[in-house]
């Protein structure tokens, strides 16, 4: 039965069919992992994503350039990437050598020595002279699997090396949200610190008045002071967004493999947030499950496993081989000689006999599938688990968007009408300046609302695993 394990899971990425005397189905063969995501539909139906599978370059979505550079930078040059690659070729070479197996093994050698053998050996009485002795054989072995154990160390090593390849996979999805979430971080940074440098000009001049009306008679000193302190209150927030934009921009340098001097300076002048101009798309649960990179690492894991399953087995019954050897021992001026030559073919079959530990071992190689399938079905839960959480918080942070544009359409509204107000002369300039403050408030709280959405967007490709 265990056997099977490793083909269900292919076979249920397919859609296939489980034979049904396998006691246990992976949780992927489930037809609510495969059907459509649950969050996704109410989201459908807001024109927010649509059922169309997600592209190998999700970020292409964006239509920016920039961003389109500099995850193929990081993509070629990512050191996590290159420790991906080193492991993969390490695990091709087990591949290898596994299939090594099924070759035959030479063998051949030659020595000369000065010696004398000793005469009792071969039952003399008298010494036996000093003498320039000589070999030189080569032999040829094989063994014939008979019992599949080479056929399955070779399946258990490529399905070692598969998952291999899953990680680099794994790699550059991570990657590639990373690049993205550190582009979107310098955008609103720099468009956050535009906001708040109107608004600093905005309450410098709102103090300006605050400080000629107090000369005329007309005010306070307590106003005076109140306006000040919103004027720096203001001007701390320039450097926190500088500083948020540059840790972003060194962020950038580490995941393209470069020192922090040599940040991509293209990305330092967005100031604007990527957006996306078409539903996002998102597929369903089959879609995800054949791309996930976790998923199929995980698949693999899980049939190398049950391949060594049957390494374990094979090792209770004998090993069958063949050999050919020939060569020439004898004086050194005689090899190659009649009188020196040999040579030799025969087969061999080696047992050790099974005993309680040789048993033990196939029960310990059972018990590691059963632990790959429970990891194997953890990852396919958790991948669906991931992908539902970001697309509800995308639908809940959209909603909480729609809500702040309303209020920051509101406040430009209510902005305007101050300004005529004033233009009409029906308004001191404090009530203008106050409308504009609260209409930058509303912009920032929007600009705070579409950096949140353009995380979730990122947070939703990484949990649909695009990127590879």
């Amino acid at each position: 039965m265990r056997r099977l394990l490793s083909g269900v899971a292919l076979l249920a990425l397919a859609g296939c069919g489980v034979p049904p005397h396998v006691a246990q189905k992976p949780v992927i063969e489930s037809p609510t992992t495969q059907g459509a995501f649950r969050e996704g539909d109410a989201l459908q139906q807001t024109g927010a994503v649509s059922r169309d599978d997600l592209p190998a370059r999700w970020w292409h979505l964006y239509d920016d350039p920039v961003l389109d550079g500099l995850e193929e930078q990081a993509l070629a040059a990512n050191i996590d990437l290159r420790v991906a690659q080193a492991s993969l070729t390490r695990a091709r070479a087990v591949s290898a050598a596994a299939e090594g197996q099924r070759e035959p093994d030479f063998a051949a050698s030659f020595g000369v020595q000065r010696a004398r053998l000793s005469g009792e050996s071969y039952l003399l009485e008298e010494p036996i002279p000093v003498a320039t002795l000589g070999s030189a054989s080569a032999s040829m072995s094989y063994q014939i699997d008979l019992f599949g154990r080479i056929k399955h160390s070779i399946e258990a090593a490529r399905a070692d090396e598969e998952a291999t390849q899953a990680t680099i996979g794994a790699v550059k999805v991570t990657l590639a949200a990373d690049v993205a979430r550190a582009y979107i971080t310098i955008c609103g940074a720099n468009e956050d610190r535009e906001l708040a440098e109107h608004a600093l000009e905005l309450q410098g001049r709102a103090l300006d008045v605050a400080k000629r009306l107090q000369a005329a008679g007309r005010g306070s000193a307590l106003e005076v002071t109140a306006g000040q302190g919103r004027y720096e209150q203001l001007r701390a927030l320039v450097p926190v967004q500088k500083a948020r934009a540059q840790a972003a921009l060194y962020r950038l340098a580490y995941l393209m493999g470069r020192t922090p001097t040599e940040y991509p300076r293209e990305a330092e002048s967005c100031n604007a947030i990527p957006q996306l101009k078409d539903p996002l798309p998102v597929g369903d649960g089959a879609a995800l499950l054949r791309r996930r990179p976790d998923v199929r690492m995980a698949e693999r894991r899980l049939a190398g496993a049950t391949a060594r399953i049957d390494v374990a087995t094979a090792e209770l019954y004998p090993t069958v081989g063949i050999g050919l050897s020939g060569g020439s021992l004898g004086f050194l001026k005689d090899l190659g000689q009649a009188a020196a030559n040999t040579w030799s073919a025969g087969g061999l079959i080696r047992w050790n006999i099974p005993n309680a530990a040789s048993r033990a071992k196939v029960r310990a190689a059972g018990a590691d599938a059963d632990a790959a399938l429970a990891r194997f079905d953890g990852v396919v839960l958790g991948a669906l688990r991931e992908t539902e959480t970001a697309l509800n918080a995308y639908a809940q942070d959209r909603d909480r968007a729609v809500a702040i544009v309303a209020a920051r359409e509101a406040a430009d509204k209510s902005a305007d009408e101050a300004a005529r107000l004033r233009a009409a002369g029906r308004a001191p300039l404090l009530a203008d300046i106050g409308g504009r403050q609260g209409a930058l408030g509303a912009k920032a709280s929007e600009l705070s609302a579409r950096e949140g959405l353009a995380h979730d967007q990122v947070n939703l490709f990484l949990a649909l695993g695009g990127g590879w």
